[in-house]
């Protein structure tokens, strides 16, 4: 594969510090969540990957409604992105939740949201790594 674009992104001091683009548009201080033992005051990983997730998702979704000429630019992707114990480790888990326009019949939207998942680079990513859950609302 061929980047048409690179993202550039440094991390320093872990969950507990920070993360900067190369470009200075994202700079955010980072903090472990409360249910994990942090104070809760910065962004997270989990919460990073979920906003990433959803907009790609959404836009993956957005390619495929244009091309089978089906109206979903006011379809909305909510990521839930979880992060557990496994084995000796940690993984994660996600649930997509996408709202689609009422314009769009069940068996449409099911579809679309298939093939968005085929397409999402995101999707593409995580497939056979971690569990991915669609559920249409």
């Amino acid at each position: 594969m061929d980047a048409l674009y690179t993202a550039v992104a440094t991390a320093t001091h872990g969950r507990e510090g920070r993360a900067i683009t190369s470009d200075g548009k994202f700079d955010l201080p980072l903090s472990m969540p409360v249910e994990l033992g942090g104070n809760g005051e910065g962004t997270n990983p989990e919460q990073l990957f979920a906003a990433g997730y959803a907009a790609c998702f959404g836009s993956a979704l957005a390619l495929v409604g244009r091309q089978a000429k089906v109206d979903v630019s006011d379809a909305a992707v909510t990521a839930e992105v979880g992060i557990g114990q496994q084995g000796e480790g940690f993984a994660l888990k996600v649930t997509l939740r996408i709202e689609l326009p009422d314009t769009v019949d069940e068996a449409t939207g099911r579809k679309l949201v298939e093939t968005a998942h085929q397409v999402c680079p995101y999707s593409n990513a995580t497939r056979g790594n971690i569990p991915v859950d669609l559920v249409i609302e």
